[in-house]
């Protein structure tokens, strides 16, 4: 039977948490290290509804992408996640930016998710984004379809670029900061999770496709793939996805 450390060291084995940016916070960070884990949840996030799952379900243990302890706790209230984890002796690992970072990581996931061929590192993306070619160009009004497509996003953003779409970057979550990267790399496109106004503006002015298709869409794809690896190494362990959806909504025109 494996336990929570065991675990955390195989996800250290590929996605190293020592390659975590300066600001993260991705390790073990809740729980016990010797107890043995029976049932673990995968997730995104530990909220306080995935929480419940894990509790209901007898699980020892939550993996996550997003830490659950970011920045210092100066409180700790019965209400808070963080004290329901430990009420209930529910450990947590969270993988993020080394997970970004990694080989067969979210990056690779979006990339594959999206058919890119030919993927290689998006230099000056902070080693996370990658670059990639379509196996033929797209209009950007049907790119931009496509990608919400193949993500299964309720809605996304996106500018007109002023050329077909075949070199694509990506960068799942807050990776807006790619586009400059991006275009010097002779992108058509960059998809990543969030934009800010002035990102966008700067991309609209360049006459480049920018893809802002939501930071849970651009990332949780990674749970069923961390799924699959994490089965094959513990087959006795049982690995469930939790019911964790995208709680943000989108309306039309």
């Amino acid at each position: 039977m494996a336990t929570v450390k065991q675990i955390e060291r195989y996800i250290d084995s590929f996605a190293p948490f020592d390659i975590q940016e300066d600001f993260d916070n991705a390790g073990f960070l809740v729980g016990d290290g010797e107890c043995n884990v029976t049932r673990a949840l995968i997730a995104l996030d530990a909220t306080k509804e995935v929480i419940q799952q894990a509790i209901e379900l007898k699980a020892e243990l939550i993996i996550t992408h997003h830490p659950i302890i970011f920045h210092p706790l100066k409180k700790l209230m019965a209400d808070s996640p963080v004290y329901l984890l430990a009420q209930h002796g529910i450990s947590v690992i969270s993988a993020h930016t080394n997970l970004d970072k990694a080989e067969g990581g979210v990056n690779d996931v979006l990339a594959e998710k999206l058919g890119l061929q030919q993927v290689s590192l998006l230099e000056g993306g902070e080693e996370m984004g990658r670059i990639g070619e379509l196996t033929h160009p797209m209009e950007p009004d049907s790119f931009a379809q496509y990608v919400k497509q193949a993500l299964g996003a309720n809605g996304l953003r996106y500018t007109v670029g002023n050329r077909p779409v075949q070199k694509v970057a990506v960068l799942g979550g807050g990776g807006d900061f790619a586009l400059y990267p991006a275009m010097e790399a002779g992108a058509d496109a960059l998809v990543t999770g969030e934009a800010k106004h002035h990102i966008l503006l700067d991309a609209h002015s360049s006459g480049f496709t920018f893809v802002d298709a939501g930071h849970f869409d651009t990332e949780n794809l990674v749970c069923p793939a961390l799924k699959q690896r994490l089965e094959q190494e513990f087959p006795q362990t049982e690995f469930i996805l939790a019911d964790f959806q995208n709680p943000v909504l989108y309306l039309g025109d």
